[in-house]
């Protein structure tokens, strides 16, 4: 079932894909998902605990990351390189190299681009962005995704945000048992 705008998008994209004589290109815009999920620990602790994802995560969520390894840089600071192995039955991905765009320390805030991998197969463009924010004596974490799909086809990244969820529950889960 289409609502009324999937439906003038087929029909104006079949315009254009069959009428080529017309001067107009369609192009797929930039989307963008948030999600915010508040955890108990406190805002510096949960940042820091980010900032050494590249040891952490392999630890404490073997069954989403097979391995983090720092490629160019810290892997915390801007121009940072990071290949990401995933672990064996996560959906989609297998493999990703991220690239550092923005690092604020003062602002708890980090924002990446996805260079290589399996996601570049469906998107064009992928940019998260995470930040932390204190909220009483824990925290808010801030997640957002940018991209561009490669075609109308491709499903929206929504499992990744659920991916983004659990492992941020249970990373503060971890935080407050150690």
């Amino acid at each position: 079932m289409y609502c009324h705008g999937q439906l003038f998008y087929k029909s104006i994209s079949s315009f254009f894909t069959h009428n080529t004589s017309s001067p107009l290109k369609l192009k797929i815009m930039a989307k963008k998902l948030e999600i915010e999920v508040e955890v108990s620990s406190p805002a510096e602790k949960f940042w820091e605990s980010l900032g050494d994802s590249t040891n952490l995560f392999p630890k404490i969520f073997p069954q989403q990351y097979q391995s983090i390894q720092v490629i160019e840089g810290d892997g915390k600071s801007v121009g940072s390189i990071r290949a990401i192995n995933y672990a064996e039955g996560i959906p989609f991905i297998k493999f990703a190299k991220e690239k550092i765009e923005v690092a604020d320390d003062a602002n708890k805030l980090v924002s990446y681009t996805v260079i290589e991998g399996e996601i570049l197969i469906y998107y064009k463009s992928f940019k998260p962005t995470l930040q932390v924010l204190s909220k009483g004596d824990g925290a808010v974490v801030k997640w957002s995704v940018e991209y561009e799909k490669l075609n109308e086809e491709v499903p929206e990244p929504e499992h990744i945000l659920g991916m983004a969820t659990q492992t941020f529950k249970e990373l503060d889960a971890y935080l407050l048992k150690n």
